[in-house]
Parts: C-alpha cells; sequence; structure tokens
C-alpha cells in the first residue's frame, strides 16, 4: 500500500495531472490496485461539460497509465530512478463502458503482461462500484528524462 507521499516519489507528476491518489495493493512483476477519488473541484470538470461534469477518457487512460508506471517502476527496481521515466508508447484495445462523474471512486486493476528491451505491456481496467469504466491494453516504453 502506498498514501500520496510515496506516489510522488515514484511519479514526476504533479497538481492538475497527478491522477493517483493512493495504491491498494502491489504485486512486483505482476499487479497494481489503485484510487483515484473524483471531485467536483477537479480542473478539467468546468470545461467537460458544464452542464454535466464528465472526466474526460484521455484523462481516465492516463490514470491507467501513471498506476501502470508505478507497477513498472516496482517490477524494476523497486523504487523510480529519477533518470529513468515511462512514456506512453501505445494503446489499443481502449473500450469505454461508462461515464466517470464528480463523486465517482475510480479502481484502476492494471497488469503487467510481458516487459521486454525496455517495452512494457499492460493490460488495464477501471471500475466504479464494481462497474467496468474502461479497459485497455496500454504500452510504455522506459527511456532517460529529457
Amino acid at each position: 500500500m502506498m498514501d500520496i507521499h510515496d506516489i510522488l516519489k515514484r511519479l514526476p507528476h504533479r497538481y492538475p495531472i497527478l491522477l493517483v491518489d493512493r495504491v491498494l495493493e502491489l504485486e512486483s512483476g505482476k499487479h497494481i490496485k489503485a484510487l483515484k477519488n473524483v471531485t467536483i473541484n477537479e480542473h478539467f470538470f468546468s470545461g467537460h461539460f458544464p452542464q454535466r461534469p464528465v472526466m474526460p477518457g484521455v484523462l481516465m487512460l492516463e490514470a491507467l497509465a501513471q498506476a501502470a508506471a508505478i507497477l513498472g517502476y516496482e517490477s524494476l527496481s523497486g523504487s523510480s530512478d529519477a533518470n529513468m521515466l515511462f512514456y506512453f508508447a501505445g494503446i489499443d484495445n481502449a473500450r469505454f463502458k461508462r461515464p466517470v462523474e464528480p463523486g465517482d471512486q475510480m479502481i484502476m486493476n492494471v497488469t503487467l503482461d510481458r516487459m521486454r528491451a525496455g517495452i512494457v505491456k499492460f493490460k488495464a481496467r477501471t471500475t466504479v462500484d464494481d462497474d467496468l469504466v474502461v479497459e485497455a491494453d496500454l504500452l510504455c516504453t522506459m527511456r532517460a528524462a529529457i
């Protein structure tokens, strides 16, 4: 389990783009379960959409990618290297099943599928109240920070 302070040590992201609030479970090399509390105070809700606030799908995928990066860092060395970053390299089979709204708690489950030559493939899915919200296959690459 990781709190926000541990997450900040592992991810380079900061407000307003840090989208992982807590890690509930983590098994290095295998799986991570993380959460994002979605509140009306999120900066994107003022424009998406003012009459019916809905979290943008690209940010749901970004939250999954951040959870995947934590799993990747922990699977490689047990902690992040300040000179290395996980970058998105691809998204396959992304499917959105229902909107995410203020007050929802996103539970993100990411499984490490394979890791070869600096390329890591993850299977990822998010639920809200046990309902599937989004699922995707994520491809990331680890590179030196620019």
